[in-house]
């Protein structure tokens, strides 16, 4: 997993309540076990016709969004089954930070797994970054995990809470295989030792 670096761009608005994780990636995606691939499907269903065609009016298909490494959403994203292939999606599209009021437990768990920084905001707070989001290119977002700061185009500040452990894993690009690999030399010397003492086992 790459390390979390500040991310500054344009910021994609989309005020749609109770995103589903099936709205994220329809189910007839989730064949792959791979990470890599599935961006090209991420809202799907939204982002094109039955013949494959883009729809001009969805907003990551706006010119101004193509690039969008920020997402800006109504509430309950992520809701819905718990497939990790939701994430998976979003981060191979390129989206490194999604922001709204609230968030599933499942997927906002997953979205640290796979380096994506989720910012739960009061309502106010979305409300304001999603009128800035909705300016397009003309309105660039700016988010600091080390200093926990969103900069609006406006400079506004909005301070935003991550757990301490979470925020060390995304700064250092740490998953589950990289916390254990964290381990390895301990890990080594225990199956060493096992070797020896349990020669069967």
């Amino acid at each position: 997993m790459d390390k979390f670096q500040k991310v500054d761009g344009v910021a994609a608005p989309m005020p749609i309540l109770n995103i589903d994780t099936d709205m994220i990636i329809p189910k007839q995606f989730l064949k792959t076990i791979k990470r890599t691939g599935l961006g090209v499907n991420l809202f799907d269903e939204m982002r094109y016709t039955k013949e494959g065609a883009e729809i001009p009016e969805f907003v990551l298909n706006k010119p101004a969004y193509r690039n969008a490494q920020i997402l800006v959403a109504g509430d309950n994203f992520g809701c819905g089954s718990s497939r990790e292939h939701a994430p998976w999606a979003l981060a191979d599209f390129g989206i490194q930070v999604i922001i709204s009021t609230s968030f599933a437990d499942i997927f906002y768990n997953n979205c640290f797994k796979n380096g994506i920084l989720p910012i739960a905001l009061p309502q106010a707070d979305v409300d304001k970054l999603m009128e800035d989001a909705e300016r397009g290119a003309n309105a660039t977002v700016s988010v600091d995990l080390v200093s926990q700061e969103i900069h609006g185009p406006d400079g506004g500040v909005i301070k935003f809470e991550v757990d301490a452990f979470r925020k060390h894993c995304l700064l250092e690009g740490l998953d589950d295989v990289g916390l254990t690999l964290q381990k390895e030399t301990s890990i080594t010397a225990f199956e060493e030792k096992l070797a020896v003492s349990r020669p069967w086992a």
